[in-house]
């Protein structure tokens, strides 16, 4: 009668697992290339327009806006920094900030949070500066 039951169970099993594989190639490149939420000191900011207030961020610290796609950091008081979000590693949106640390989620590459240098890898280069204007308080970047 043609195909025993056995040959049909191992096709689909097959192709099961060769969908999983592109899933999980997926899953993967999406997490690369999305911004990330995060705690006290980090997180989401809103779209580009969003004012940076200097009261979000802590000094040691910093946050992340997505919609900017940069970091804004204040490694000593009154001093403010700011970074591309990207890390250049592999693309992914960098998370947090602390003790004067920019982290990557990714593959745990870690930035100076003063000059955007390269303090742990795989990451090779360093973050790209911008230029950051402080009026009353009120952060832009650019």
């Amino acid at each position: 009668m043609g195909v025993a039951n056995d040959e049909i169970g191992t096709t689909s099993r097959r192709t099961l697992l060769a969908g999983a594989g592109v899933a999980g190639v997926a899953v993967t490149l999406a997490a690369c290339s999305s911004g990330s939420g995060g705690d006290s000191g980090s997180g989401s900011g809103g779209g580009a327009d969003t004012p940076i207030k200097t009261s979000d961020i802590p000094v040691g610290g910093g946050k992340v806006y997505d919609g900017q796609k940069v970091v804004v950091t204040q490694p000593t008081a009154g001093q403010y920094k700011a970074f591309t979000a990207i890390c250049t590693h592999q693309g992914c949106f960098v998370s947090s900030v602390q003790n004067n640390i920019i982290q990557c989620p990714c593959h745990g590459s870690q930035y100076s949070a003063t000059d955007g240098s390269v303090k742990n890898g795989p990451a090779e280069k360093p973050l790209a500066a911008k230029t950051v204007t402080v009026s009353g308080d009120t952060i832009t970047v650019s």
